[in-house]
């Protein structure tokens, strides 16, 4: 692990054996007393894209918590390197026997998919557990988040591993991938429990078209069983749904 100081965060370079990758992850550290039981902590997918607007928001608005309803909290992008678009999706996609592209694509896509179980066992047998080594962390206060493909692998998160994190943040989820398997996915979830005790903030544009019904579908599924917020951003579309909604995601996971 290669260590480099930056500003008000630390970026380290952290080879995982579970994926045979090298992520670039940047952690920022609240500055101030730390609370009892440690720090939340917010785990951002496509860490290059969204980190520093998730930490600006943690940190601008967590200097009045009272009021934002933001408390301090660590801030852990996850990034990958030069392949980002291609990386991310084999990272973030499930094992299927078969892989479909909707014919938008027009046969245009990626060779290798399915690397989510690998992905995830990163997050929680080294890459977590390297934070917490460092850090003074509340354990039951930890988040993940994902927009887009990275929404898909929030949501397939909590459908197979939901223990890991305690709050979910899925923003314009790519639940179309693969025929839509993420709905056979919650089917399972839903019927083998009857209540969840994680939280799920689901966002999307009003602009994204079809993917607005379906993240209101899956948030209507899971509401039977879970704690969710969903919220549609009016006048936002896939690239600008983020910045839209991002307080509103953060304050939903910080409630107790």
């Amino acid at each position: 692990m290669i260590e480099e100081k930056a500003l008000d965060y630390v970026t380290q370079e952290i080879v995982s054996k579970f994926t045979d990758y090298t992520y670039t992850v940047n952690i920022y550290v609240p500055n101030g007393e730390v609370p009892e039981g440690g720090f939340p902590v917010l785990y951002v997918l496509d860490g290059s894209s969204y980190f520093h607007l998730v930490k600006e928001a943690v940190r601008l608005q967590s200097r009045n918590a009272p009021k934002t309803g933001i408390l301090p909290t660590i801030v852990v992008g996850i990034g990958h390197g030069v392949d980002m678009h291609e990386r991310r999706f084999y990272d973030f996609t499930g094992q299927a026997e078969t892989y479909t592209y909707p014919a938008r694509f027009k046969g245009k896509g990626y060779e290798k998919h399915g690397g989510a179980v690998n992905f995830s066992t990163f997050l929680e047998k080294e890459l977590k557990p390297s934070i917490q080594a460092q850090f003074p962390v509340n354990m039951l206060q930890q988040s993940l988040f994902g927009h887009s493909l990275a929404g898909y692998f929030v949501l397939w998160q909590l459908f197979h591993h939901q223990a890991t994190f305690q709050r979910y943040i899925a923003i314009s989820p790519s639940v179309w991938w693969n025929e839509h398997e993420l709905f056979g996915y919650a089917s399972t979830f839903i019927k083998e429990r009857p209540f969840a005790y994680e939280k799920l903030f689901i966002g999307v544009g009003e602009l994204e078209t079809f993917m607005v019904d379906d993240a209101q579908q899956i948030a209507s599924d899971l509401e039977k069983i879970m704690d969710i917020a969903f919220y549609e951003a009016l006048e936002e579309n896939h690239a600008s749904v983020v910045p839209t909604v991002m307080s509103k995601a953060i304050r939903f996971v910080n409630k107790n």
